[in-house]
């Protein structure tokens, strides 16, 4: 029967003991022992050549001219060590951006294994399907990551606005707060620098959504005025808005899980350090180890220099919105057009049947008419 490997070694020498006696039947031996006639012969050997330890010898070869020189490895270590979070792909594609002749992903996660730098995970299943706009700045997703509290006792809110085709980190702003103005400060800096997208992104929470049944907000018809169109996701549908969702668990993992922040310019300096890491320098999966600025242009519609109003035909029945009470006045009757277009000129366009009218803010429809009802 086989050698149970608690007794191996008492085993083997009980083995060469019998062998060793004049006239043992070795190969018999062999058989009784478990044993195939090579690995008996084998353990003579050894013991003739005076070996008292018949432990098994180390089955790694003398030379491994395939290893990777310390060199080389003391390169992934460096950059390992640098960025933390980054997996072996990841780290493999910035060796080559670097001019660096490098290794097999595989054989990166072995340096990173033999240096005890990876922790073994389960598997996460197959990738969800994905979309993707065609060209930068057809879409941008923006977001506030969720707050975490400093060391100084306040909140800090980070600010995210991505590019949905390059990933591109256009904003990333540490905020006191989720205001509107706060939002507004920050966009009319990045439409500054990068232009303006065709469209926003955003989910149903303030400043840009106004809760249930509330989509438009004084936010919206800031950018409806600036020509980019406010697309709102599903309500409790996070999965619609992955891209951004993704990204908010790599700044988690990349820059806010490593250090606390002692206040708000704290971690704008840590924001801004990072940032030019996440664009330039850290290889993106999704791109096929491409970075953002390699998929990203800046927008060629500059930010104006001053709203733009919505244009009616002469055919149009135009109204003006109170600036105290959101009703417009139609047939002797107020019709509601909610607090976002507080002041702003609407108009009223016949829909169908007769005593139904839509209520427009420039081709935007923002409200209804139904004359039918008392």
């Amino acid at each position: 029967m086989p050698w149970r490997e608690v007794s191996a070694m008492e085993q083997r020498e009980e083995f060469v003991r019998l062998a060793l006696l004049e006239g043992a039947n070795r190969r018999e031996l062999c058989r009784r022992f478990g044993i195939s006639p090579q690995s008996g012969y084998k353990w003579l050997r050894r013991w003739t050549a005076g070996e008292t330890d018949l432990t098994d010898h180390s089955r790694r070869p003398r030379r491994s001219p395939t290893q990777t020189g310390p060199a080389l490895e003391k390169k992934v270590l460096k950059l390992r060590d640098a960025h933390p979070a980054w997996g072996a792909r990841k780290l493999a594609a910035r060796l080559k951006r670097q001019k660096v002749a490098p290794p097999a992903a595989s054989t990166v996660h072995a340096i990173l294994r033999r240096n005890d730098c990876v922790t073994e995970t389960a598997g996460q299943g197959a990738p969800l399907t994905r979309f993707e706009k065609a060209a930068p700045n057809l879409l941008w997703q923006m977001d506030f990551k969720g707050w975490v509290k400093m060391t100084n006792g306040a909140r800090l809110h980070p600010l995210t606005v991505l590019d949905d085709h390059s990933r591109y980190l256009v904003c990333l702003k540490a905020c006191a707060g989720e205001t509107e103005e706060t939002v507004r400060t920050h966009l009319e800096s990045a439409f500054r620098h990068h232009g303006l997208p065709e469209a926003m992104f955003v989910d149903n929470g303030s400043p840009w959504g106004g809760g249930p049944g509330q989509r438009w907000t004084h936010f919206g018809v800031w950018l409806m005025k600036l020509g980019v169109t406010v697309l709102h996701s599903r309500p409790y549908h996070p999965q619609s808005r992955g891209k951004i969702e993704r990204f908010h668990r790599t700044l988690n993992t990349e820059v806010m899980s490593l250090t606390c922040f002692r206040g708000l310019r704290e971690a704008q300096r840590a924001f801004d350090a990072w940032s030019p890491i996440y664009n330039a320098e850290r290889p993106h999966e999704a791109l096929g180890m491409a970075v953002p600025a390699d998929r990203y242009r800046p927008s060629p519609r500059p930010m104006p220099a001053r709203l733009m109003e919505p244009e009616y035909d002469e055919g149009d029945i135009v109204r003006k919105v109170g600036t105290t009470k959101a009703y417009i006045q139609f047939k002797g009757r107020s019709w509601p057009v909610g607090q976002a277009f507080f002041g702003e000129r609407v108009a009223i366009r016949p829909r169908g049947a007769d005593g139904h009218y839509g209520i427009f803010f420039g081709a935007h429809r923002i409200g209804k008419i139904d004359l039918t009802t008392t």
